[in-house]
């Protein structure tokens, strides 16, 4: 069951992330100024991370037996549009939204593997899980380069057979737990009471830094280095790759450091890490050694962030609410990687540096890290 969800997610963030690793491509084709790539590559983000909400609450109901086939059947759609149908600024962002679709199976796949574990394993399955991450990774290291040799509808064709391919396999292997906990009352009622609880918000805060930091590098990174170092963009996709496999192989270790020591302490040293890297990234040193040495150690803190803070959710949510918080927290996850690209093409536009921009991930870092030893550290004792 772990291994199909994983699989399950990965294939579907595969399809969420083919906008970002084009994007460079795009803004000359489709002749886009900063802003208007930023929003293109981020469209799929913020409605997959808000599509959470509502597909976690769903999950609570239903079961993951039901959900995960049919969202990655209605993920090919958009993804196939996206191959052979788009063609403007406007198609673009109409395909996009669709595709959020495929970011939603997060809120899908948390509370099922969370249904299978007991809780003193749950970080490190749930870290395991949360690895589907890398399905990023897979479109960051194929995009580009099927696009160069097979012509620009490939791995649009490509990932729609796949994505159908596991709705089937997934029809008939995936199973519910017989006695997991369900949830009762309507889908507005359940979403008002997770929204309710303060550990949701406060959470949501600190997933909004840790995967939010990863999303947006994994969405902007390509342009940023692009942009400030004038790599090839074949270069830029394969590099961000690098970023992003870190990252999903940490979020496990994350999860597996959890369930062995206290996962806030480890929190508040992953957030103390991310603002000193991120102060060290502001000044724009070489690329190599130094640059790439601080993108990998954002990583690094980042995957291993992402991973801990759902080790807290398996240890404050009540199990018939997981996957509404999970929803919720999810949700805020995407939307902090929503807000930063667009953060930066506007700083890129002001000022022709992108050093506010990491000054402000350092910020932000420091403001989670504060949260993390306070009041997070007083709700788990």
């Amino acid at each position: 069951m772990l291994t199909m969800a994983t699989a399950g997610f990965a294939v579907t963030f595969w399809a969420w992330a083919l906008l970002s690793p084009l994007g460079a491509s795009l803004r000359d084709q489709l002749h886009l100024s900063s802003v208007q790539q930023a929003v293109l590559v981020a469209v799929p983000v913020i409605v997959g991370s808000l599509g959470r909400i509502p597909v976690g609450a769903l999950t609570d109901r239903l079961g993951a037996r039901r959900m995960f086939p049919v969202v990655a059947l209605l993920t090919a759609i958009p993804v196939l549009y996206l191959g052979h149908g788009a063609a403007s600024l406007t198609g673009y962002l109409v395909g996009g939204f669709f595709l959020g679709l495929g970011g939603t199976t997060f809120a899908i796949g948390i509370p099922f593997v969370n249904s299978w574990y007991p809780p003193q394993r749950r970080g490190l399955a749930l870290g395991i899980f949360g690895a589907g991450m890398g399905g990023t990774a897979i479109s960051a290291f194929s995009t580009v380069q099927l696009t160069k040799a097979f012509g620009h509808g490939f791995p649009f064709d490509l990932v729609a057979g796949v994505l159908v391919a596991y709705a089937v396999l997934a029809f008939f292997v995936l199973r519910d737990r017989a006695d997991r906990p369900r949830a009762t009352g309507s889908l507005l009622h359940r979403l008002g009471i997770a929204l309710r609880m303060p550990v949701t918000s406060q959470l949501s805060v600190l997933y909004a830094v840790a995967f939010g930091g990863f999303v947006a590098f994994s969405v902007y990174l390509p342009t940023y280095l692009v942009t400030s170092f004038g790599l090839d963009r074949g270069d830029a996709a394969l590099r961000t790759a690098g970023f992003v496999v870190l990252a999903v192989a940490m979020r496990p270790v994350g999860g597996w450091l959890s369930d062995r020591t206290d996962p806030v302490k480890l929190l508040v040293g992953v957030f103390a890490v991310v603002g000193v890297l991120a102060l060290g990234a502001a000044s724009e040193p070489p690329l190599v050694p130094v640059g790439t040495a601080l993108f990998l150690g954002l990583a690094g803190a980042l995957g291993t962030g992402t991973g801990a803070v759902f080790a807290l959710v398996a240890r404050l949510v009540a199990p018939a609410e997981v996957g509404a918080v999970t929803g919720v927290v999810g949700a805020a996850g995407g939307l902090g990687g929503f807000f930063p690209p667009l953060v930066m093409g506007a700083v890129y536009s002001a000022t022709g540096s992108y050093l506010l921009g990491f000054v402000l991930l350092a910020a932000t870092a420091a403001g989670a890290g504060v949260l993390t030893a306070t009041v997070i550290r007083r709700r788990a004792a």
